[in-house]
C-alpha cells in the first residue's frame, strides 16, 4: 500500500474541486457552440475557440505528465488546433481522461515533471485547477453567461494564487491589478491573474 504524503482529506478536497470545475467548464463549452466560436474573450489574443482549444490542450497534457512521457515529443501532438470538427466532444474526452488520471490510485502522491520542474500530483492538481478557474471566468464572460462557480472552487483557486510571488515573470499572466476593498473572492482571483473584473462584451 502506498503511503499518502498529504494532510487527511486533501486528496478528496482537490478531486471534488476538479470535478465541480470541469462540470462547470463543460457547461460553458456547450454555450460557446451556441454563442459563436469567434467571439472575443478577456484574453485579448484569443477568440472563444482559441480559449477552449487552450483549455483542452492543458487537459490533454495530464495523462502525458502522469505517464512520464517525453514532454518535447508529446507536446507536438497538442500544437495548433486540438479541437477538430467536434470541439465539445473533444473537450469532454479531455476532461474525462484528465479526471481519471488525477483520480487514479497514488496519482496525487506521484511526482510529475512539469515544464518548470517536478511537482507532486496534488500540487499539479491544485495548480491546474486554479489556472482553469481563471479560464472559466474568461469563458463565462466571453459567452455572456450568468452561471456561477461553487465557492469551494473559487476559494481553492484563490488560495493557490495567493501563494504565488511573481506570476507576471512567467510570461503566462499579465501583471496583477489592484484588489479593491471588499471585492469578491472571484474578482480578487481574476485581478491577481491580471484580468479586469469589469470586463464585459461590448
Amino acid at each position: 500500500m502506498s503511503q499518502c504524503l498529504h494532510q487527511f482529506g486533501a486528496h478528496r478536497n482537490v478531486l471534488g474541486v476538479l470535478q465541480s470545475l470541469f462540470a462547470c467548464l463543460q457547461s460553458l463549452v456547450g454555450l460557446a457552440h451556441e454563442h459563436g466560436w469567434q467571439a472575443p474573450t478577456p484574453c485579448s489574443e484569443w477568440c472563444v475557440r482559441d480559449l477552449v482549444n487552450h483549455i483542452t490542450a492543458e487537459l490533454l497534457w495530464v495523462p502525458v505528465y502522469f505517464n512520464a512521457e517525453d514532454p518535447v515529443r508529446s507536446g507536438r501532438r497538442f500544437m495548433g488546433d486540438v479541437l477538430g470538427v467536434n470541439p465539445s466532444g473533444m473537450f469532454d474526452l479531455a476532461v474525462s481522461n484528465a479526471l481519471n488520471r488525477f483520480s487514479g490510485r497514488g496519482a496525487l502522491d506521484q511526482t510529475v515533471s512539469l515544464s518548470y520542474g517536478p511537482r507532486d500530483g496534488l500540487g499539479y492538481a491544485r495548480e491546474l485547477g486554479a489556472d482553469l478557474t481563471v479560464h472559466w471566468w474568461d469563458l463565462a464572460r466571453a459567452v455572456d453567461s450568468p452561471k456561477s462557480l461553487p465557492q469551494t472552487v473559487v476559494n481553492a483557486a484563490l488560495a493557490e494564487f495567493r501563494s504565488y510571488t511573481n506570476l507576471a515573470a512567467t510570461g503566462m499572466f499579465a501583471s496583477p491589478l489592484p484588489v479593491l476593498p471588499d471585492t469578491s473572492p472571484l474578482d480578487e482571483l481574476v485581478s491577481l491573474a491580471g484580468r479586469d473584473p469589469c470586463w464585459r462584451l461590448d
